[in-house]
């Protein structure tokens, strides 16, 4: 007779959501190996996850605590209010990023959105960048809408979730890629690199829904008196 308890309490990283994360990161690590993608390819695209991350949480945001009358009203306010600030931070962020590996790209601030996208057409990053889109949208859909996870967080929390993962990975990720360029991009060492952010990637996503789980859900509709 099979244990249920032996089933259902498989080690968390074996969610299909953790699954579909790693696969998405594949993606850049084939760049890095098959396609000789150097330090840049790989930043921009991280970069870019951060706004797919972005994304996502405005997402969360509007969607959270439906049954709670007072949220809706926090909303209108909130949502705007993230976007325009983490829509800053991203940019301060993307700066950085440029500037340090930036190559053509470097040199008088920001460059437009369609200088971005003619990079990524060139280094043929797209296929990367959609992998990471289908792996978010896939935890948002599974986990944080099939899951109840909408239930449980205040605002507040959405607020500043994604600030700790940009700070934490991305500090990693940009000295890694310092100490990357300096040796001249070794393949060993990027894919080394790969490896680090799906390692961080998946702690940051574990951490996120057992913190989820661990809050009471909110079933009652506010009165809104």
């Amino acid at each position: 007779m099979t244990d249920v308890r032996s089933e259902t309490k498989k080690p968390s990283w074996l969610t299909p959501s953790a699954g579909a994360l790693i696969l998405a990161n594949l993606v850049p690590l084939g760049g890095v190996l098959f396609f000789g993608w150097k330090v840049f390819p790989l930043m921009l695209i991280f970069w870019i996850e951060n706004l797919i991350v972005g994304f996502f949480n405005a997402l969360k945001m509007l969607t959270a605590m439906p049954q709670e009358a007072a949220a809706w009203k926090a909303k209108l306010f909130l949502v705007p209010f993230f976007c325009a600030h983490y829509g800053i931070f991203c940019l301060v962020h993307g700066m950085f990023v440029i500037a340090l590996f930036g190559g053509p790209l470097q040199g008088g601030g920001f460059p437009s959105a369609g200088t971005v996208i003619d990079r990524m057409r060139e280094e043929g990053l797209f296929w990367a960048v959609a992998a990471l889109v289908v792996s978010h949208g896939f935890s948002f859909v599974t986990n944080y809408l099939g899951k109840g996870e909408y239930r449980r967080p205040g605002l507040d929390t959405l607020m500043v979730g994604p600030y700790g993962r940009i700070v934490v990975l991305h500090v990693a990720l940009l000295l890694g890629g310092g100490v990357m360029m300096l040796l001249n991009s070794p393949a060993l060492g990027l894919a080394l690199l790969v490896a680090g952010k799906v390692v961080l990637d998946l702690k940051a996503h574990l951490w996120e829904r057992r913190k989820l789980a661990a809050q009471p859900a909110v079933d009652a509709v506010a009165d809104p008196s």
